[in-house]
């Protein structure tokens, strides 16, 4: 069983930096990559940035390139989240997710196998 525990996020002023971080464990039990989504009250959860160990490769939505950076650091087991440039509209409840089957970057929620328990991050004016 994969566990994933995430840490950072909280409440920052617009064009602020956050970090969000997610710890796997057991030690990469099979892990593929990971996923990191945000649900925003009355709006569909929406796929953030996706990251894959091989190849390694990274993805991002639209509306966060350029702002966010999704990286992996292999001595700590963890997943990071780099948030710049925050705009309101950032404001949302986000989630990581471990996934075991390889392949490409996935953007869709069922392909996700294990998920963090969620990390709040709110941009105020």
């Amino acid at each position: 069983q994969v566990q994933v525990v995430q840490s950072g996020g909280g409440l920052v002023q617009a064009g602020g930096s956050l970090r969000l971080s997610c710890t796997i464990s057991p030690r990469n039990r099979g892990v593929s990559g990971m996923g990191w989504f945000r649900q925003s009250v009355g709006k569909d959860g929406e796929f953030v940035a996706g990251i894959s160990w091989n190849p390694a490769a990274t993805k991002y939505a639209d509306s966060v390139k350029g702002r966010f950076t999704v990286s992996r650091d292999d001595v700590d087991n963890t997943v990071s989240l780099q948030m710049s440039a925050l705009s309101p509209e950032d404001t949302a409840l986000y989630y990581c997710a471990a996934r075991q089957r390889s392949g490409s970057i996935s953007g869709t929620v069922s392909d996700y196998d294990y998920w963090g328990q969620g990390t709040q991050v709110t941009v105020s004016q």
